[in-house]
């Protein structure tokens, strides 16, 4: 691969983005880069590109990034498990998995991403942390912030304000974390609640934390302030220029290959299809004109697919057969409301006839839906 020298051309040549700030320095040290994007799916290519292509033997990385809201979940989680995806489609909140492990996060433009790019050996996470803190305590000294043993970072000794995942590769490796500055609190709680019941996973769960804003601490504080205070202590300890070069993400002229790596970032079999094997077994109630049914489902996911299924309900309600094709419809399926609402209508036309028994299979396909 010529990757490598190529990237190595382009940073001495400076041509990343005709700006005042663009061009990378030739300094050995370290080298700051910001993100033009607030697309998570190009910012966590981008992560994949450097991670992948560029040589850190004699040049470390800090790369600092912010996106639009969406919910971000680690490599070996179950999104089902993690947070409220119909609340994400309702809102029109992107839902991505990165390739490093740890826990979910909620992204907006009121939070911080940064990402320290090294070779595998020099990889040190509790270095990254103590870097943040003491260009937080630099720019506001009166802030209690400490890194705990859990590699999180605590505001007044209890306020989690930042969150760590790492991707270790064969020589090279990454350490990201996120700052809450301004996110929306009711969001973020919002969307990382998941109401799906009966999920049975051996997926990494998150760990739950009280959180807070650096800027319900000091209100004078900005996005700005603090990236440029994270810059400048991270050129201090590099030694290198205190210089943000601007960075576009789509620019195949700098990174070849890279809107590949965001499209797949963004598709089905990524984002769910990653998903570990997961079994959901639960039950759900229908109420129709004077009666109320118990509906029971067992169904087993592997990669995001319905791998077996079995509704239980009287055959008085439903037709066996019918019921059958449902659950003979669904095995193979994607776990997903788009493909079951396509399916269950598409069977829908062969029913007979009768507005009494559709009236009853839209009810239990709308909540087979429901718990998707």
């Amino acid at each position: 691969m010529v990757f490598q020298s190529s990237l190595k051309t382009c940073l001495q040549l400076s041509c990343i983005l005709r700006t005042p700030k663009a061009g990378f320095r030739s300094s050995s040290g370290g080298l700051i880069i910001q993100s033009v994007s607030n697309d998570v799916y190009q910012n966590l290519a981008v992560e994949d590109w450097i991670h992948d292509h560029m040589n850190l033997e004699n040049r470390q990385v800090l790369f600092l990034w912010r996106n639009s809201p969406a919910v971000v979940i680690g490599r070996h989680q179950n999104p089902w498990q993690e947070c409220n995806l119909r609340l994400l489609r309702q809102k029109n909140i992107k839902l991505a998995r990165r390739r490093s492990g740890g826990g979910t996060v909620y992204h907006d433009l009121g939070n911080i991403n940064l990402t320290f790019f090294t070779t595998r050996k020099k990889y040190e996470r509790m270095e990254n942390l103590k870097l943040v803190v003491k260009a937080l305590k630099a720019l506001c000294p009166q802030l209690d912030v400490h890194v705990t043993d859990r590699y999180d970072i605590l505001l007044d000794r209890q306020y989690k304000i930042s969150g760590t995942a790492a991707k270790l590769g064969r020589t090279t490796a990454y350490h990201h974390c996120t700052l809450l500055c301004n996110a929306d609190k009711f969001v973020l709680s919002s969307v990382l609640k998941s109401p799906y019941k009966g999920l049975k996973s051996n997926a990494t769960p998150s760990v739950p934390a009280s959180v807070k804003n650096l800027f319900e601490e000091d209100p004078s504080l900005t996005c700005e302030m603090l990236l440029d205070a994270i810059a400048e202590e991270y050129a201090t300890r590099h030694q290198t220029d205190h210089q943000i070069t601007l960075i576009n993400p789509a620019d195949e002229t700098v990174l070849p290959g890279i809107n590949n790596k965001t499209k797949e970032l963004q598709t089905w079999d990524w984002v769910y299809g990653k998903t570990p094997k997961f079994s959901v077994s639960t039950c759900f109630n229908i109420a129709y004109k004077d009666s109320v049914l118990d509906v029971k489902v067992d169904m087993d996911v592997k990669h995001g697919r319905i791998e077996g299924c079995n509704i239980d309900l009287p055959e008085q309600w439903l037709p066996p057969a019918l019921c059958s094709e449902l659950v003979k419809n669904l095995t193979g399926s994607k776990f997903c409301p788009n493909e079951t609402t396509t399916l269950a209508t598409t069977l829908l036309r062969v029913c007979p006839q009768d507005d009494d028994l559709h009236s009853r299979w839209n009810l239990l396909c709308e909540n087979m839906i429901m718990l998707m």
